[in-house]
């Protein structure tokens, strides 16, 4: 029995904290997993930044409903849940990534949550489990899934690692040279065609 395990920003929908970065006129808040793999350190500097500029949920929420799936990530995602069972392992917040979802077609995600104060400020964050990604992965493993997996950064890398099959999807340079044996790929078509090798 297989199963794919997905990122979700940078693989199927844009960065979220990018498009808030641009969104607010806030740049500092482009830093992502991409930039930083420690994702508790980064998700404290961030929550820093906003209650620096008095932003909370409301704002951020305000950008996601503007952001649409990458071209071509719903066809995507579709033709591989009709081939396999598909689960998105995502460091993103059910407060950031419903809306979203809806999107791509209520596909099945594993991610964290806000702690949101009455005001909407966000106080804290809370994590399902540490190391989530490979974490899920093993616990996959264990009930009897070969798991594939592909993603972006730094903190998909676990999940890419321990998978019967991983690949990079639209990585960025540095990743890419650091682990030359992992297949990088740039288009949903590409990627598609890999994953179904490996079914």
């Amino acid at each position: 029995m297989n199963i794919v395990c997905l990122d979700l920003e940078g693989v199927l929908v844009p960065e979220i904290w990018i498009a808030f970065a641009k969104e607010s006129g806030i740049p500092e808040l482009k830093r992502t997993t991409r930039d930083e793999p420690d994702y508790d350190k980064l998700m404290r500097w961030r929550l820093g930044i906003l209650k620096e500029h008095g932003l909370g949920l409301k704002e951020i929420q305000e950008t996601i409903a503007k952001i649409e799936p990458l071209p071509g990530a719903r066809k995507f995602l579709d033709q591989l849940r009709a081939k396999t069972q598909v689960i998105i392992i995502s460091d993103t917040f059910s407060q950031f990534a419903t809306p979203l979802m809806e999107k791509l077609g209520w596909p099945t995600i594993f991610c964290n949550s806000l702690e949101v104060a009455e005001d909407g400020t966000i106080t804290d964050f809370k994590m399902r489990i540490e190391n989530s990604k490979l974490t899920t992965v093993k616990a996959l493993q264990s009930i009897g899934y070969d798991t594939i997996a592909a993603g972006d950064s730094y903190n998909d890398l676990g999940m890419i690692l321990n998978s019967k099959a991983g690949f990079l999807f639209r990585s960025t340079e540095s990743i890419k040279k650091d682990y030359p044996q992992l297949p990088a790929f740039e288009d949903y078509d590409e990627l598609l065609v890999n994953i179904e090798k490996v079914l």
